[in-house]
């Protein structure tokens, strides 16, 4: 059962961000990540995906997908121009669990009481790749993260290849700076663990290598977000991966706070 559809009028011009109303709104979101993450980033398809052009798992027969809509391309599956994949533990617990859960050890997570969101699978057509979608997306997440009630949001962010040392410079200030407390950190699984500690604090220039950690990641750590002991190489998504955490309660007084001056504009 998808989570209901609350989101109302969270728009921008003719850009709107809302959870997938049909099937045919879920494989459009689908297709749009084949070709990010496969014809784009690289990525090696199952036979089964490849045939169809769609990245699917089963974790999306379960979670709620949330797409930003360009309703000058349509109001519907032609027009889904970004998307993101949302789990909470309510539902993972139903389902087998998390999809991170292969790559991260989450105890640290589970050991904290209501409920989890773990966000994946988020991409934006290459023409819509500006700040105005990105910000859409999030204040769809704050409006979910509002909804539910949910106090702590995770999961999985890449740099693109599978060799770590080309990107030991971001990785290290990551591990440096930004490290999760205990009580948040997720931890790279032992069979799989890649240390990020790559590099001595003291040889690292902090704004150059800022200006490498990718933008996902990045718009984590503006919200107060950290990163966990360790990252995993994924061959198949043609990534090395770092689990990311963050406190949604920063997330949820800036989305507050916008929503208390588009009220006050309107008055």
């Amino acid at each position: 059962m998808r989570a209901p559809n609350f989101m109302t009028d969270i728009r921008t011009g003719n850009l709107e961000v809302r959870l997938v109303r049909s099937d045919d709104e879920v494989a459009a979101a689908q297709a749009l990540r084949y070709r990010v993450f496969y014809d784009e980033m690289h990525a090696t398809p199952s036979p089964e995906m490849a045939a169809a052009r769609r990245d699917f798992d089963r974790f999306d027969d379960f979670c709620d997908h949330l797409v930003v809509i360009d309703h000058d391309r349509g109001d519907g599956p032609s027009g889904i121009v970004g998307t993101y994949r949302l789990i909470r533990r309510s539902v993972a617990e139903r389902h087998g669990g998390f999809y991170s859960i292969d790559e991260f050890d989450l105890g640290a997570l589970l050991e904290h009481k209501g409920e989890l969101l773990e966000l994946g699978r988020s991409c934006v057509d290459e023409g819509y790749r500006t700040g105005t979608t990105m910000q859409l997306l999030w204040r769809g997440n704050a409006a979910y993260v509002l909804h539910f009630e949910v106090p702590l949001m995770f999961g999985c962010a890449s740099f693109h290849g599978t060799d770590p040392k080309v990107h030991a410079v971001p990785l290290s200030y990551l591990h440096h700076n930004h490290l999760a407390p205990p009580s948040l950190r997720m931890r790279a699984r032992a069979e799989r663990y890649v240390s990020m500690d790559l590099m001595p604090k003291d040889a690292i220039d902090m704004k150059a290598a800022f200006r490498e950690v990718p933008p996902l990641i990045k718009g984590y750590l503006r919200l107060g977000g950290f990163v966990s002991d360790g990252a995993v190489i994924d061959y198949q998504w043609n990534s090395v991966d770092v689990g990311v955490v963050v406190k949604t309660d920063r997330v949820s007084q800036k989305y507050r706070d916008r929503l208390t001056a588009e009220h006050s504009a309107a008055s």
